[in-house]
């Protein structure tokens, strides 16, 4: 691996699994990991709202559904509107510099929305700020979106419930080195397989065992 690529399973920041109905989507994922999701709050003007559970140190998963008190879903969510089961959807990798990562993307030909500003309230009133780039690609939710977390705001992983872990995270598609290269040109060394089906693929530690989402 290039010293200057980091490890796809390092660069993650966290796992968004969309669900029709976000009750329903903790109570799932509580029944397969044993960790049940706290909600973490609404996102004004995107459509949606979530709940959070630790899968280690500056990582978590999100469970991620449509806000049924807003009324449109933000063009970034749309794909959200796959998720008619419980389904990983995508993934958003972390930068310190979402600045520079988007200088670098431009030059490197990919098509960006972004940096923007980006907000929520906490159920305990505090309110949580990040930038995020989004990255326009024929490999779609395969490429992450990039988180820059503020530095006055608490990352989701470190009050969210803890007892499971990342263990694995890989991504599948039917052109698998076009899509490695892809990631390399935005720092990320990834385990791409060739599979008919595109999807990431991430397996948790859990203290009901090892288990799969995708």
């Amino acid at each position: 691996m290039s010293e200057s690529l980091i490890a796809v399973e390092k660069a993650v920041d966290h796992l968004l699994l969309g669900v029709p109905n976000l009750e329903e989507g903790i109570a799932w994922v509580e029944a397969k990991t044993g960790v049940k999701a706290v909600l973490g709050g609404r996102h004004p003007g995107l459509g949606t709202h979530n709940a959070l559970l630790s899968l280690g140190q500056q990582q978590y998963l999100e469970i991620i559904a449509p806000d049924p008190t807003q009324t449109t879903l933000a063009p970034q969510f749309a794909f959200l509107q796959l998720a008619t089961t419980p389904r990983l959807l995508t993934w958003a990798a972390k930068t310190n510099d979402i600045e520079a990562l988007a200088a670098k993307a431009h030059a490197a030909n990919f098509e960006l929305d972004g940096p923007r500003e980006g907000a929520r309230s906490r159920p305990d009133g505090k309110l949580l700020r990040w930038k995020t780039l989004f990255i326009k690609s024929e490999f779609s939710l395969l490429i992450p979106f990039f988180i820059e977390w503020n530095p006055e705001s608490l990352h989701p992983a470190e009050d969210s419930p803890i007892g499971c872990r990342l263990q694995g995270f890989a991504l599948e598609c039917p052109e698998p080195q076009n899509l490695r290269a892809s990631l390399a040109k935005l720092g990320i060394a990834a385990q791409v397989y060739r599979s008919r089906e595109s999807r990431p693929k991430a397996i948790l530690a859990t203290p009901r065992g090892e288990v799969v989402f995708d």
